[in-house]
């Protein structure tokens, strides 16, 4: 079976303002980079009103939409803006996720990376914030449960940094494990080892400099022996590449080939429990040339996985 890349050119009409390093090149720079990539490429749909409410309450989604402009920019926080396009591309990157999901679970492809914008991991139930404003992942997770009838997803985020959103929208969900490497401090301020959820919360909070060997003897040491104990059916991946050496961002050291190990790695597990299925979502990377050529590494792995 073929790994599926699921996008639209809706999430090129999310405009940020000028400078602005959540930018409508970051999804240029990733579908370049994977376009010699033998992928079933498929468009992210709408995602539908009961998929929304899996993880956010009517209220905020009536004012977000209320929210949305017809022109110009709506700033929602210092760092999270809305166009004319954002609503639109907001619906497709929930519906995205929630599309690669039902294709993985049904055997229509064999894993699946979901290259969409705006980002979602920083998005909690209530609250629009660092560039995202639907939790993308965890409403992916939620459909899976409910949907699927599935008993365990786990949820694995290494993006630089700490997925605030997916962990307030799963820490009272044991049904879900969600497990974070990330850079502290560092924005959003959260994601100390000490929040553990109902137990299914695994944050690994890494300093400043953190480099390759660090990076991987975390992941061999913490974080791939909790996935392999909680034993998931599907494994959903957020997909960060801002803990590059090269982002402006924040100040890991990682190399674009620890994005393929740690992939690698990954589909190893999904292998052992779950038929290898695995569905990555598009988190941050704001580096161009960084951002492309981590992205190609991880969906390069995943393609060879698929086979």
């Amino acid at each position: 079976m073929a790994t599926a890349l699921i996008s639209h050119d809706d999430c090129l009409d999310h405009v940020t303002p000028p400078g602005h390093p959540e930018q409508v090149a970051r999804l240029d720079a990733v579908l370049e980079a994977l376009a010699g990539l033998d992928l079933l490429r498929v468009k992210a749909p709408l995602a539908a009103e009961d998929d929304l409410l899996r993880g956010h309450p009517k209220s905020y989604i009536d004012a977000i939409k209320t929210a949305a402009p017809t022109e110009g920019w709506r700033s929602l926080d210092a760092d999270t803006h809305m166009s004319a396009g954002t609503l639109q591309a907001a619906y497709r990157a929930v519906g995205g996720v929630v599309r690669a999901v039902d294709m993985v679970l049904s055997g229509e492809a064999a894993n699946a990376f979901v290259a969409v914008r705006p980002p979602g991991h920083h998005a909690e139930r209530e609250t629009a914030m660092g560039f995202c404003f639907f939790g993308n992942v965890a409403i992916g997770a939620k459909h899976a449960l409910d949907h699927h009838g599935l008993e365990r997803v786990a949820i694995v985020d290494f993006d630089v940094h700490h997925g605030n959103g997916t962990q307030d929208l799963v820490e009272e969900d044991a049904r879900i494990l969600f497990c974070s490497t990330h850079q502290s401090p560092l924005f959003p301020g959260t994601g100390a080892a000490h929040e553990t959820g109902v137990g299914n919360v695994l944050n690994v909070p890494l300093p400043d400099g953190t480099g390759s060997k660090a990076f991987r003897d975390v992941m061999e040491r913490v974080v791939l022996p909790r996935v392999d104990e909680f034993s998931p059916q599907l494994l959903i991946i957020s997909a960060g590449f801002d803990a590059h050496r090269a982002d402006p961002l924040a100040g890991m050291m990682l190399e674009t080939e620890d994005f393929a190990w740690v992939t690698e790695k990954l589909c190893d597990l999904a292998d052992r429990h779950c038929q290898g299925c695995v569905v990555s979502s598009l988190e941050g990377g704001y580096d161009l040339p960084a951002l492309g050529a981590s992205a190609a590494a991880h969906v390069k792995v995943l393609e060879e996985k698929g086979r």
